[in-house]
C-alpha cells in the first residue's frame, strides 16, 4: 500500500491526537501534558526515547534494519514543535482549548499529531530504511528557544552521528489556498531579535511639565523616529520590518511618570542589515533622550537567526511533494515570509529545509482567513494525513537516496 493510503487509514486517529493537544495547550519549555501525550502516542513503536533535560523535549530515534553498504548508516530528522500562545481563543470550534488564557493559535498540535503518525507508519517501513530517522518533539518555539536546548543536549547526534539532512514543516491559517504546500530556497524566513527601551525621565505635575522630565514625548518621538529611520538607511530591496508592541507609561492622566517603556520585534533578512540595526537602534534613541533631556536604557537582543533552506534539500522536498501529491500542490515563493523560526538553529547546523502547509478550510478565501496567533485563527484537519505522509516519505525517500550516494 502507498504512504498516502496508510496515512489516510490513521487519520481518524491523528485528528483525535491533534484535538486532544488543541484542547489542553502549553507555554514555553515546560510541557508535561503535552510531553505525555506524545510519549503515549510513540509507545510500542520501536523507537530510542530520550527525554529532555532542561525541557520535556522528547527524541525518538529508529533505526532502519534494510542492509546498507556504506559504514555510517544515514540519518535524516524530522522536527515538531508542540507549544502553544498566550492567547484566548475565539474560534468556536468543538474542540477549543479548555486552559483560559492559552490556545494552540500556531497550529503546532497539527505538527506534533503529524509527526506521530509518521512515527507509525515509519515503524511499519522499518525493514525498506537503510538508516536511521531522529524524530524531534520539541518545546518552547514561540521565543523560548526550545530548538537551541534540544540542539545543546544533542538531538543532531542523538542517532550516534550528525543527521544527513533536516526538515520542518509548519501550517498555516491563511496565505495559500487549502492543502497547498510552500517553500523556497535560500532565506525562507526572517530573523528576529528584540527591542526593550526605558525612556528614564523625572516625574512631576502634569500642569507643570516644564518642572519634570517627561520621558512620554520622548517615546512618542521614538516610535515614529524608528520607522523613518528604516526607510532612510535600508535600502528598501533588503527591507526591514520593526513593530512595537508595547508602549506603556503612567498612572494618572495629571501625572507626568518617571520612565516610559517599548518593546518591540525586529525582522531582517539578512546578516548584513541584522548587524547594521544592532548599531543604528541604538544610536539614534539615545541621540532622542539627549534631546530632551533624558537618559535612555537600550536592550537589543538577538533573538531566532535567518531561516536558510539548502538548495539541494529543498529541490529534494518539492520534488517528493510532487511526486505525492501533484504539481498543483506546491506553491514556490519568491520572496521570503517575515516570521521567524527556531528551525532556523537546525538548518545552520545541517542541510535542510522548511516546508509550509496550507489548512486554510476547503473553500475558504486565504487572503481573509485570520493568520497564525490569531484567536480566531482556524486550521483544517483536512491536511493532517498529507502532512504525515510527506514527513514520512521524505525520511524515506531522502534515506534510500543517501545510502546510494554513500
Amino acid at each position: 500500500m502507498s504512504i498516502i493510503t496508510d496515512a489516510k487509514d490513521l487519520q481518524d486517529d491523528i485528528v483525535r491526537l491533534r484535538h486532544e493537544l488543541h484542547q489542553d495547550p502549553e507555554i514555553g519549555l515546560d510541557l508535561p501534558r503535552t510531553q505525555e501525550k506524545v510519549l503515549k502516542a510513540l509507545d510500542g513503536l520501536p523507537f530510542e526515547i530520550t527525554l529532555g533535560k532542561s525541557t520535556t523535549s522528547v527524541t525518538a530515534v529508529l533505526r532502519g534494519t534494510a542492509p546498507h553498504a556504506s559504514a555510517t548508516k544515514p540519518t535524516v530528522l524530522l522536527r515538531a514543535d508542540m507549544d502553544g500562545l498566550p492567547v484566548q481563543e475565539r474560534t468556536g470550534v468543538q474542540f477549543a482549548s479548555k486552559i483560559d488564557g492559552a490556545m494552540h493559535a500556531c497550529g503546532h498540535d497539527l505538527h506534533t499529531a503529524m509527526l506521530a503518525g509518521a512515527a507509525t507508519l515509519l515503524a511499519e517501513r522499518r525493514d525498506q530504511l537503510a538508516g536511521d530517522v531522529v524524530l524531534m518533539f520539541q518545546p518552547g518555539e514561540e521565543g523560548f528557544d526550545g530548538a537551541g536546548h534540544m540542539i545543546r543536549e544533542g538531538v543532531l547526534d542523538a542517532a550516534g552521528r550528525r543527521v544527513d539532512a533536516a526538515y520542518g514543516m509548519h501550517v498555516f491559517s491563511a496565505l495559500e489556498p487549502h492543502g497547498r504546500f510552500c517553500t523556497k530556497p535560500g532565506v525562507m524566513l526572517s530573523a528576529s531579535d528584540a527591542l526593550t527601551v526605558t525612556v528614564l525621565g523625572a516625574g512631576g505635575h502634569g500642569s507643570a511639565p516644564h518642572t519634570a522630565k517627561d520621558p512620554v514625548t520622548a517615546a512618542a518621538e521614538m516610535v515614529t523616529a524608528l520607522q523613518v529611520m528604516i526607510t532612510r538607511q535600508f535600502n528598501m530591496f533588503d527591507p526591514v520590518v520593526l513593530t512595537v508592541g508595547v508602549l506603556q507609561a503612567g498612572t494618572k492622566r495629571n501625572i507626568i511618570p518617571e520612565t516610559a517603556r517599548i518593546e518591540a520585534t525586529i525582522r531582517t533578512f539578512s546578516d548584513a542589515s541584522r548587524e547594521r540595526m544592532m548599531s543604528a537602534v541604538p544610536t539614534l534613541l539615545k541621540g532622542i533622550a539627549a534631546a530632551h533631556g533624558l537618559a535612555v536604557d537600550v536592550d537589543y537582543r538577538h533573538e531566532y537567526p535567518l531561516t536558510v533552506n539548502d538548495d539541494d534539500e529543498t529541490r529534494t522536498a518539492e520534488k517528493t511533494i510532487e511526486d505525492l501529491f501533484g504539481h498543483s500542490r506546491l506553491t514556490r515563493w519568491a520572496t521570503p515570509l517575515s516570521g521567524s523560526e527556531d528551525f532556523s538553529r537546525v538548518l545552520a547546523e545541517v542541510p535542510g529545509t522548511f516546508i509550509g502547509l496550507s489548512a486554510v478550510a476547503p473553500g475558504a478565501d486565504h487572503n481573509e482567513t485570520a493568520f497564525n496567533h490569531s484567536p480566531y485563527a482556524a486550521f483544517d484537519d483536512g491536511v493532517l494525513s498529507d502532512g504525515t505522509a510527506l514527513y514520512a516519505e521524505l525520511a524515506v525517500s531522502r534515506i534510500a537516496a543517501l545510502a546510494v550516494a554513500n
